[in-house]
């Protein structure tokens, strides 16, 4: 017996499956130490679409332009010795500040049934941070992380460089 031709789908007709963690109702943190947007895939795995949910900017200037005390010092030995503490980096601990208050708006929001996927794709010092502070709650949700600063690019060029990044590797 012969197959029947017209039953098998033409190279046009056939149709990919996209393998990526982007899927359809996915939220993706963006973030760095002083933005965040936090979007939701409103399209499917082949074809996301990034929806604004949230934008949270911060204005963090350079430590030198937010103090000029000089570092402390110490003497916790006896005798005459004294030591310079460090000083202070007040740009670094206002980025540490922001992942801090990022993480707990993710778990405000993972309590409130908000997502049940998530993506963060943050700066590499910025996502450290997060991992830190990241409650359980938000972390059972977390499908992937990317340790990329994508904060000031489009949303479709976003959503490609994340779907693209979420596609496991087909040797493993």
């Amino acid at each position: 017996m012969m197959a029947d031709l017209s039953m098998t789908p033409s190279p046009i007709e056939k149709t990919t499956s996209s393998q990526s963690a982007l899927t359809h109702g996915t939220w993706v943190l963006v973030a760095d130490g002083a933005k965040a947007l936090l979007l939701e895939n409103i399209g499917d795995a082949d074809l996301p679409v990034l929806e604004l949910r949230r934008l949270d900017a911060r204005d963090n200037p350079p430590t030198h332009d937010q103090g000029r005390d000089r570092p402390g010092r110490a003497s916790g030995t006896p005798g005459p010795r004294r030591s310079a503490l460090q000083e202070s980096d007040w740009h670094r601990l206002a980025e540490d500040r922001f992942a801090d208050d990022l993480a707990a708006m993710l778990r405000r929001r993972a309590e409130r049934s908000g997502f049940k996927r998530l993506i963060i794709v943050a700066a590499p010092k910025t996502l450290g941070e997060m991992r830190q502070a990241i409650h359980h709650t938000v972390a059972d949700r977390i499908v992937a992380e990317l340790a990329m600063d994508l904060t000031n690019h489009p949303l479709d060029e976003i959503a490609a460089l994340v779907a693209a990044a979420t596609v496991p590797d087909s040797r493993d």
